[in-house]
Formats: structure tokens, C-alpha cells, sequence
């Protein structure tokens, strides 16, 4: 029996947004972050390191490592797409060169969101209400603008900026989940003969999220894939399909007897290579009260998510007689599966970033059951917030470049001290330019324009994309002074003799890897032989290090202080014994 559609929207509602408009959008939400600027800690710098290891080495290409350290290193593709675009690229800065996968990986991601909610848009149960006299929203048309209105949802989800702009397993695991995602919602859409595109994009998206350091996540999405489709092949005549025949029962029939076997597959392929590790820690497990843990937890799902929690929430309520169908089933599984991980795991904000597709994908299908009056709540919402936070920014760069207003110059003084701000004309100009756009948009959409159902997320995504921008150009200087280890990485290879090589005790692996990027210095772990004439050690791992070196060899020299974070000071040392002569360098 047909259920009724919450949706009721006509033709006219549906044209889809320029197609120029929405590439600039992508194009000035994806660049920014990936050029330009210094790796960041700790995962952003480490994944590096352990990028730059692989390339310039011999090492084992099946456990990547830094320095010899294995552990917290599970994932393989990352390192892979990095080490491979160094060596490729010889000619470009190796920061710079990993970041061109990463930067294809977002656009993936982007690109495989759309296109599975224009899938999951074309589905029969998915579609808005037929009017008696016609003028209801054509199925391709419709489709179109909910896949529109869902890609602007992710591109303003807060939680995505940072984390997206990362060279870290965190963005590939967000790649591939967003292939799979794709490839699960198109199988109905293309017939038996056709679906190499799904099925390829299956493969490699389940393959790749095992292969990215999240085997448990393939093999819930593929289970949970292969149970959505296996319900809509058991009830999709039930739900009045239109041509839900023997033909298209036997096509879902393949389809979930193809998800079960890649999804085994790669259970035997994660079992080969040894790629499962279970890291289930509840909040509170750490030693911290639960409560606290909790309330953690539940601010990072407020802002993270948003703007597009409340609008899924809406979903669920206004399709709640569509639950079991495909476009509602299928997000809400991977939403499921993502929230499952970012309460039993300690890396909650990557896990949390894999919902943001699905999450987005929800929320569209809340705008056609959107009052006008809630559309205006969010509108005025979205242009005080981020017209307050673009007028922040630009205060505190104008307070850095004159020292007025003098608080916020105090501020930077006091948050960042060393830090010399400096002028850039391209910078400036991008900034004035994204400026004079967001205030174009708000013009634009506060003016008598056509009713469109993607107009409720232009001033959300504009002012994500905004804030961003103006914080990669703007403030790019500052937040690398403070984010980078490279100030106190070149301050250390200023107390040192570059020539020699530099032992490391309880230093980072972020730390390392700076240390040999910034400060061009060849790192060995210390022993109880002292190999080198300097040693690093971090200031937290003092008490242990009579364990593991002979303390008679060294005289302290300094404590080097990191500008902006008075926890992460290192000692430096100097041997001071007779032994043998400590390697040179070549």
C-alpha cells in the first residue's frame, strides 16, 4: 500500500541551482586549507611524516611507521596516496605534493554526495505529493534539487572545515565512505547491465575504508547496505513501486548477494593483513567521570553537526511512515554506524565525520516539508552568526596589522607571543572578494527571488564557506604560528649542529616528524648507548628516562618552550661523554 508523502512541492521549486555558482562554491570551500599553509598537529603533521618515511626509504609499504613506530599507524591508503605523490612529484614541497590527493579525496567526497542523493531523490516512496491538476515537481527535476540542496547541507556542516583539509586517514575514510554511500544508493537506477559504476564504486569504497583503518565500519555499512536492499527487494512491491516486477526482484537479488561478497571479501582481506584492532572505550572508561565524558560528547554532536542535525531530525519525524524506505533507511543506517563509532571510540570527532554525508542527505529531504516560517528562522540564524564571526575575523587581522582596536591585539600578543603578523596583497584581496560575495548572497536571498528548495541552505554553506576562507587567508599566519610545530622545531635546529644526528625520547610522533621536516634533522630513537651528540626529550617523559638512557653521558643545555601550548616543552642535552664519535650525517 502506498504511504502518503510529507513533500509537497511543485515545479517551480525545483530549479536547480547555476551550475557555475555551485562550482565556485565547491571550488572556494575545497582549495582553501590545502594550499599555503604549514601541517598542523598532531595527526595532520604525523600522517606526513610517516608519508615522507615511506617515500624516501626502503620500508615495508604493509606497516608504516615513523622512526620505528608502528603503533597508532593502521591505516594503509593514506599513507599510500602521500608516499606515492611525493615520489611522483619530486619537484614539488613534499607538504605540498601530499596534499593533492587529499584535495581529489573532498572533491570525492563532494561529487559522491550529490550523486547519491539524486539517487536516493529518484525513489518512488521519495517522491513529493501528485497534485490533482498537475504542476507537481517533475522526478529528474526534483531529484536534481534536493541532491543541490543536500551537497550545500555538507559543505555547511562546521565539523567538516578542519578535518577535511587534513593529509590524515580521517579524510580517506570520509572519501570512501562517501563512495559507498553513492554506490548503495544508484543500484536501483541502472539495470543489470550497467551496474559496473556501482559495483566498482563498492568495491573500492568498502575496500578502501578496511585498507583507511576502519575495517569494522566496511563491514557494518556493507551488512547494513545488503539489509536495506534486501528489504526494499521483500516489500518494494508492497510499498507500490511502479515496474517493481520479477525482473527488477531478481536485479536486487544480485545486488545483495554482490554487497555480501565484497563485504566478505574484504573480511578476509583485513584478516590477511592484519588490520583488525578493537578500541571500544565507553565515556568514563578513561578514568574520567562519565558525566563529563558525556556532556563532551553531546556539545561535539550539537556543533559539529550543525546545520544539518535539527534538519534530519525533521526528517525522521515528517517521513517517519517512510522509515523502512530506501532514502530514509539507507542515511539513517550510516548515520547509525558513524554514531555507534564516535561514542565507543576515543578519536570521536573523525569518527563523527563520517555522518556528515548521510546526515546531509536527511536533512534535504526535510526542506520540502519546511514551513516558510522556519526557512526564515534559519535564514536570519545563519546571516547573525556568520556575518558576526566574518566581522570577528576581520577585526582581530585589522588589530594584528595595526595593533588596533588594542584588546584584540593584546590577545594575539598574549595566545601567540612571538608571533610577527605579516601582509599578503593575494591574501587580503580574497578575503575583500569572499566578503563582497557573502554580502551579494545575503542581498540576493533577502530579495523576491523565485521560491527554490535549496534557498534555505545558500546563507548556511555561504557562511561556512565564508568563515573558512577568510580564516585560510586572513588568519592563515597566525593559526600556523600556533597550530605548527614549526617555531619551536626551528628553534631547536638552531641549538644544535645540523650536521649530526639528534636522539628523541617520549617525543611525539607530530613532534618528530616536525623535527625532521622543519628543523632538517636526523632523528634516532635513544638507547642505552648514546649514538649522537644531542638528545630531545619531552618534558612529560623526564621521570622515565634514566630507564632508558645512561644519564652520566648527557648535560642538559636548555628547555625549549613551545610559543603557544606550556605542555609540550622539550629538554635538549648534549653528550658529554668520551665514547665513540658520534655519526655525521651524509
Amino acid at each position: 500500500m502506498n504511504k502518503p508523502s510529507p513533500a509537497i512541492i511543485a515545479q517551480s521549486a525545483v530549479r536547480r541551482l547555476p551550475r557555475l555558482a555551485l562550482l565556485l562554491f565547491c571550488l572556494a570551500y575545497v582549495i582553501p586549507g590545502f594550499f599555503g599553509r604549514a601541517p598542523w598537529k598532531n595527526e595532520d603533521i604525523a600522517g606526513f611524516g610517516v608519508m615522507r618515511e615511506l617515500a624516501s626509504s626502503t620500508a615495508n609499504w604493509l606497516a608504516p611507521q615513523l622512526l620505528g613506530q608502528v603503533s597508532g599507524f593502521d591505516a594503509l591508503v593514506p599513507y599510500w596516496l602521500g608516499a606515492v605523490a611525493i615520489k611522483s612529484l619530486p619537484f614539488l614541497d613534499p607538504a605540498f605534493a601530499v596534499r593533492i590527493p587529499f584535495g581529489l579525496l573532498l572533491v570525492l567526497s563532494l561529487l559522491a554526495t550529490w550523486y547519491a542523493i539524486y539517487y536516493l531523490a529518484r525513489s518512488p516512496q521519495a517522491q513529493p505529493v501528485a497534485f490533482a491538476f498537475g504542476g507537481e515537481a517533475d522526478p529528474v527535476d526534483y531529484a536534481r534539487a534536493i541532491a543541490d540542496a543536500g551537497l550545500l547541507a555538507l559543505i555547511a556542516s562546521l565539523g567538516l572545515a578542519q578535518l577535511s583539509h587534513e593529509t590524515t586517514p580521517a579524510l580517506a575514510q570520509l572519501g570512501f565512505t562517501s563512495l559507498t554511500f553513492y554506490a548503495m544508493a544508484a543500484s536501483p537506477y541502472r539495470q543489470a547491465t550497467k551496474l559496473f559504476g556501482p559495483a566498482l564504486g563498492l568495491l573500492i569504497g568498502l575496500t578502501g575504508l578496511a585498507l583507511s583503518g576502519a575495517p569494522t565500519l566496511a563491514v557494518l555499512l556493507g551488512a547494513g547496505g545488503a539489509l536495506v536492499e534486501w528489504t526494499h527487494m521483500r516489500w518494494g512491491h508492497a510499498y507500490g513501486e511502479d515496474g517493481f516486477d520479477a525482473g527488477s526482484k531478481q536485479q536486487s537479488w544480485y545486488w545483495v548477494l554482490l554487497i555480501a561478497g565484497i563485504t566478505i571479501l574484504v573480511c578476509l582481506l583485513a584478516d590477511r593483513l592484519d588490520l583488525w584492532r578493537w578500541r571500544i572505550q565507553l565515556p568514563g572508561a578513561d578514568g574520567q567521570p562519565a558525566s563529563i565524558e558525556w556532556k563532551k560528547l553531546g556539545r561535539l554532536l550539537l556543533w559539529f553537526t550543525w546545520p544539518a542535525w535539527p534538519l534530519a531530525l525533521w526528517t525522521l519525524w515528517r517521513w517517519r511512515r517512510q522509515l523502512s524506505s530506501r532514502h530514509v533507511a539507507l542515511p539513517l543506517w550510516f548515520v547509525g554506524v558513524a554514531l555507534a563509532a564516535t561514542l565507543t571510540t576515543t578519536a570521536s570527532d573523525r569518527s563523527l565525520l563520517l555522518s556528515l554525508p548521510p546526515l546531509a542527505a536527511l536533512a534535504a529531504f526535510a526542506l520540502p516539508t519546511l514551513k516558510r516560517s522556519v526557512a526564515s528562522l534559519i535564514d536570519w540564524f545563519t546571516l547573525l552568526f556568520f556575518t558576526g564571526c566574518s566581522i570577528i575575523i576581520w577585526v582581530v587581522w585589522i588589530a594584528m596589522q595595526t595593533g588596533v582596536p588594542k584588546q584584540p591585539a593584546a590577545n594575539v600578543a598574549r595566545l601567540a607571543p612571538g608571533f610577527e603578523p605579516s601582509f599578503s596583497w593575494f591574501a587580503f584581496l580574497a578575503a575583500v572578494l569572499a566578503t563582497i560575495a557573502w554580502a551579494w548572497l545575503v542581498k540576493w536571498r533577502a530579495s523576491a527571488q523565485r521560491a527554490a528548495v535549496w534557498k534555505s541552505l545558500v546563507l548556511p554553506a555561504g557562511g561556512s564557506t565564508l568563515c573558512w576562507l577568510l580564516l585560510m587567508t586572513l588568519w592563515l599566519p597566525l593559526l600556523d604560528y600556533a597550530r605548527s610545530y614549526a617555531p619551536i622545531s626551528r628553534q631547536i635546529a638552531s641549538l644544535v649542529d645540523k650536521t649530526a644526528c639528534v636522539e628523541i625520547f617520549g617525543v611525539g610522533s607530530g613532534q618528530a616528524a616536525a623535527l625532521q621536516y622543519h628543523g632538517k634533522l636526523e632523528l634516532r630513537q635513544a638507547g642505552p648507548i648514546a649514538v649522537c651528540p644531542y638528545l630531545i626529550v619531552d618534558v612529560n617523559a623526564q621521570s622515565r628516562l634514566s630507564n632508558t638512557v645512561n644519564l652520566p653521558d648527557w648535560a642538559f643545555k636548555a628547555t625549549v618552550r613551545r610559543p603557544t601550548d606550556k605542555n609540550e616543552n622539550v629538554l635538549l642535552f648534549k653528550r658529554v661523554s668520551s665514547g665513540s664519535k658520534a655519526p655525521v650525517s651524509q
